[in-house]
């Protein structure tokens, strides 16, 4: 898969994708990192940690979270993407639902959209990712919980979502597949879909996981956002275990050497 300038082995390794929220009220990091100069320096050191995708969110997703403009969105997301691009060659993946903010990051020089609604939430999407040709994530969502969704209903809706985005002009080989943890889902139903990545890949797409530091984590070990990193990096391991091509992640270094470690170990059999 060529995301950017770059191409990306779709077996084989497991790549780390780098959280940049640039939001003042993100679950974990809201406000860290929402002024240019500290996403830059938080940049520069992801990238040195390994980082080979840098992911920039303008507005929080968390449960409860206030949505803003597409122009407050905007305005937050332009320079920092600009900058990245300028500054460094890693490829960047904006984190955006709606479709004129997704057209202004592309122009901007996003590689890759990234789409918690999997092209539910705005018409527009499909045409402005399949014209541009970048690449796109597609994240498994719904608008309500659903007690009774088990592993052959998910993996039968992310067929569906995948058709979608093939039926809106989306190459395939673009395509990559979210299971969605932390969204319309019970903590039971996110252990669920990490148990079945094995399922979800065998769908035919690169799988990305993004776990780090949510809820479900806190629900198993009873701990704390700011607590979260050995729950992270196990559901890390299930990922490299089951052959995920990204995990979208906080603690950049921390998880290069846990894939490292599990990949040479691998190589070794």
């Amino acid at each position: 898969m060529i995301i950017g300038n770059q191409e990306f082995l779709e077996e084989g390794h497991t790549y780390v994708m780098g959280i940049l929220n640039v939001t003042p009220d993100s679950f974990s990091d809201g406000g860290r990192y929402n002024h240019l100069d500290a996403a830059l320096k938080h940049t520069e050191q992801m990238i040195k940690d390994g980082a080979a995708i840098i992911d920039v969110g303008g507005e929080s997703t968390r449960p409860g979270h206030e949505k803003i403009t597409d122009q407050e969105e905007i305005d937050r997301i332009l320079p920092v993407i600009e900058k990245i691009k300028q500054e460094f060659s890693v490829p960047v993946s904006l984190d955006t639902y709606k479709a004129a903010v997704a057209k202004e990051g592309i122009q901007a020089g996003a590689d890759l959209l990234n789409d918690i609604w999997g092209l539910q939430y705005d018409p527009a999407m499909g045409k402005i990712v399949a014209d541009s040709g970048v690449a796109y994530c597609l994240m498994h969502n719904r608008d309500k919980i659903t007690e009774e969704m088990d592993a052959d209903l998910f993996i039968g809706q992310m067929k569906e979502d995948a058709k979608r985005a093939l039926d809106a002009g989306i190459k395939k080989e673009r395509i990559i597949l979210d299971p969605g943890v932390g969204f319309a889902k019970t903590q039971e139903q996110n252990l669920m879909t990490i148990a079945n990545l094995d399922r979800l890949k065998a769908l035919g797409y690169p799988v990305l996981l993004g776990t780090s530091r949510k809820s479900v984590i806190g629900y198993v070990l009873d701990v704390p956002t700011d607590k979260r990193l050995v729950g992270t990096l196990a559901t890390s391991a299930v990922a490299v275990q089951t052959g995920c091509m990204f995990v979208r992640v906080h603690d950049v270094k921390e998880n290069v050497e846990l894939i490292q470690m599990l990949e040479r170990i691998r190589e070794s059999r």
